[in-house]
């Protein structure tokens, strides 16, 4: 069995990305697990090491504009303002998605959750991989999340097969998950409060 790797290196990780691996790497809030949104095989891979249900679709993290562009239909002026305001941030917003996505990102339900991580290894991890990139909580589904490269090698680290790198970038604040705001039609509504508090969001 493969064990899982434990380093420093955002190349690195980026390539494990590139070979169809899962990476844990640290974010603003907690450590998270990404999986390039190509790389179907590592998408199944997240929702094992999760144990999460299907119908909960994955978040999604992107380095630029023209990345989030590849993935939605349109940019609605709510989510124009909400990115100019809160990105790079813990800010995740729903858009309206591309129909060639994956269901792992969608669940069929025709959005997709994007943010900009103000996170410097995460932000850089992102642009290294040069596509988007999975940003769910590493844990298991109904467990807390991960703080420290330590506490993910503890949690997975027996799976090597499945989490083949973890990005240690120190530990990891913990608190509030992103905050979620639906920017669909109708417009914006608030539907996981987080990091970003709601009375800042003005919606």
């Amino acid at each position: 069995m493969d064990r899982t790797i434990l380093g420093t290196s955002v190349e690195a990780a980026a390539g494990v990305l590139a070979g169809g691996g899962v990476v844990a790497y640290p974010t603003e809030t907690t450590y998270g697990l990404g999986a390039r949104l190509d790389r179907p095989a590592a998408l199944d891979r997240v929702f094992r090491l999760k144990r999460r249900p299907l119908d909960k679709p994955l978040l999604v993290l992107v380095a630029s504009r023209a990345d989030l562009e590849r993935l939605v239909v349109e940019i609605p002026p709510a989510a124009e303002d909400l990115m100019h305001r809160f990105w790079p941030g813990p800010l995740t917003l729903l858009l309206p998605a591309r129909a060639d996505l994956p269901r792992a990102v969608t669940a069929d339900t025709g959005k997709v959750g994007v943010r900009i991580s103000s996170h410097p290894v995460a932000a850089a991890l992102a642009a290294a991989a040069g596509v988007p990139v999975t940003a769910t909580s590493a844990n298991r589904s109904g467990e807390p999340p991960a703080l420290t490269a330590g506490e993910v090698v503890e949690r997975f680290g027996v799976e090597g097969e499945t989490l083949a790198y973890v990005l240690d970038g120190g530990r990891t604040p913990g608190g509030l998950p992103s905050t979620i705001v639906d920017v669909g039609p109708g417009g914006p509504r608030l539907v996981r409060p987080g990091a970003v508090p709601e009375g800042e969001l003005g919606i």
